[in-house]
């Protein structure tokens, strides 16, 4: 879909790549300008442990289908050719703290004056302005920052770290998403657009709807929101796994009460743990009494919302994600048939079968886009410009 668009992406850390990449994805080629300094003689690897480069984690991760090029921008002559490929480009991302693509001479007003129909899109925590636009941050402190960290809460009401640095992957999706938008409004207006793409912007607004519903609901107060509820919760089962139930709608929770045999919940459907602590502790001692395949398989026979919790560690053996055919979608996993049974376990070879992780395309971008020489690329080399050619 996005055939024919030149992305070139100066951004760092997740939020940019995953953007540039979800764009890459769909057909856009992405040029991803890689810091070089000559002291070191080589590209910046940004994965340090040895397991990230060796399996290409990384790469598929968040690098998948861009083109790196590997310019030193210490340089006026790395500028030039950095400012050069941008001036070419339909979008450019960046992913600086503010005023640094300045410093480079690679901002949006100097491009804009030589491309005006270039989509300049700035990721950052905090965006281009406010009083933490210059503060480091990173996903943790956007979750804090924004309000959405108050809303995850364990059962003593102490906000939870996730693994997953989810305010990274949304502002990703949000950023690719508003490229997009621009790239439509130019394609009818011929103008192009400056982003300031925030992902505490992002999670504040998230955190401003739900707040904004509760202040009109009548379930206002922690007692009465969802994760407080009887009817939606996590429980642990008889093998040491975990089953999430959300019964909110009256339907869903009496079918539940139904399906197990407990007539005697069926009035507690929108009642609390708080108020309710003695059936609370019979749903923690009767769902210990099942495994988790079990529960799961009660949970696709009865209409209950009541799924497994997956673990991501086996997430290509996931039922869900083996047929909906999810883990296909990615490059670099090899698709198998399923068993005999018809089962779709285990379809997927999770081993990388791509190139090493890190492909340099210094040389052929150089040639292609600018139309240097070998003699030009010599002496780029020579000054400490770009890397050496890769063997």
């Amino acid at each position: 879909m996005l055939t024919g668009v030149t992305i070139v992406d100066f951004s760092r850390h997740l939020p940019g790549p995953i953007c540039t990449m979800r764009l890459a994805d769909l057909g856009a080629e992405v040029i991803e300008v890689e810091p070089f300094h000559d002291k070191a003689h080589s590209p910046v690897i940004r994965p340090t442990h040895p397991e990230v480069r060796e399996t290409g984690a990384f790469y598929l991760r968040s690098h998948r289908n861009h083109k790196s090029i590997s310019l030193n921008l210490r340089t006026n002559e790395g500028k030039a050719l950095a400012f050069a490929l941008a001036r070419q480009a339909d979008v450019v991302v960046e992913s600086y703290r503010p005023g640094v693509m300045r410093h480079l001479g690679l901002d949006y007003d100097r491009l804009w004056e030589m491309n005006p129909a270039v989509i300049y899109c700035s990721v950052t925590s905090y965006g281009q302005s406010g009083e933490l636009y210059q503060i480091g941050g990173h996903d943790l402190n956007v979750q804090a920052v924004s309000g959405f960290l108050s809303l995850v809460r364990d059962m003593e009401g102490k906000p939870v770290v996730a693994d997953f640095p989810l305010s990274d992957y949304a502002l990703g999706l949000y950023a690719s998403e508003q490229i997009c938008a621009a790239l439509v409004q130019r394609a009818r207006t011929g103008r192009g657009a400056y982003l300031d793409v925030s992902s505490a912007d992002l999670f504040s607004s998230w955190t401003g709807l739900h707040a904004l519903f509760m202040s009109y609901s009548s379930s206002i107060g922690r007692e009465t929101g969802r994760g407080s509820l009887l009817a939606y919760q996590v429980f642990e089962t008889a093998d040491g796994q975990y089953v999430a139930l959300a019964a909110l709608e009256e339907k869903f929770w009496l079918n539940f009460c139904r399906a197990v045999g407990r007539a005697d919940w069926e009035l507690c459907h929108r009642a609390s743990v708080a108020r309710h602590p003695e059936v609370f502790e019979d749903m923690k001692a009767l769902f210990l009494s099942r495994t988790q395949a079990e529960w799961s398989e009660l949970g696709s026979e009865v209409d209950c919302c009541l799924t497994a919790v997956e673990d991501w560690e086996n997430w290509a053996d996931n039922p869900y994600v083996a047929n909906r055919e999810i883990a296909y979608t990615l490059p670099y996993l090899e698709k198998k048939s399923p068993d005999q049974e018809g089962n779709f376990a285990h379809c997927y070879r999770t081993e990388r079968l791509s190139p090493p992780w890190h492909t340099d395309y210094t040389y052929e971008l150089l040639k292609r886009k600018l139309n240097l020489t070998e003699a030009d690329l010599s002496r780029l080399q020579k000054q400490g410009v770009i890397p050496a050619a890769s063997s």
